[in-house]
């Protein structure tokens, strides 16, 4: 009596059943990744801050720091100017809140709590909550923007000391 082993094809069978089964299998698990984006293409920001642009000046990781609604806050982030000549851009806020940076051409201009003096006097939203600014740019071209930052306060050991005691003087 033969078993089924050794009847003639029954390997050759075996071998594209497995070979068929490997090919569906590398398909199904290869699939989703033709119809989804990959994740590795994604901008994402890993800051507490947010990413934006306005005309040629590149704003990255910008967020304010707050002690409490309607007190003074410290604009934080970096800020890349791409055009051949110096853009000023100026942050107004609740209330007729107002600060100005000036960014070089081809210099980063970070603003970190260390030399800076870019606080708005007051928050129209409390720490946590996000604060609609707008933006307005001036050098070779003028642009606009409106951007929700997000307001932090001292809490994060990073921020502790970053959080403005008291409203700036207007020069």
């Amino acid at each position: 009596m033969r078993i089924a082993s050794g009847m003639r094809g029954t390997k050759r069978a075996q071998r594209l059943s497995l070979i068929a089964a490997i090919g569906i299998g590398a398909m199904a698990f290869t699939g989703c990744s033709a119809i989804n984006q990959q994740s590795t293409a994604l901008e994402v920001t890993v800051s507490d801050g947010v990413n934006s642009g306005v005309g040629q000046l590149q704003l990255r990781t910008v967020l304010i720091i707050s002690k409490a609604e309607g007190g003074p806050g410290r604009v934080l982030g970096t800020f890349y100017n791409k055009a051949d000549s110096d853009i000023t851009l100026t942050f107004s806020g609740a209330q007729g809140a107002q600060t100005e940076i000036t960014v070089k051409p081809g210099i980063p201009l970070v603003l970190n709590g260390q030399s800076d003096k870019a606080i708005l006097s007051s928050m129209a939203a409390a720490p946590g909550a996000f604060e609609t600014i707008d933006l307005q740019s001036s050098g070779a071209e003028s642009e606009t923007a409106t951007l929700n930052v997000p307001i932090l306060d001292g809490t994060l050991q990073e921020y502790k000391n970053l959080v403005p005691s008291a409203a700036p003087s207007t020069p």
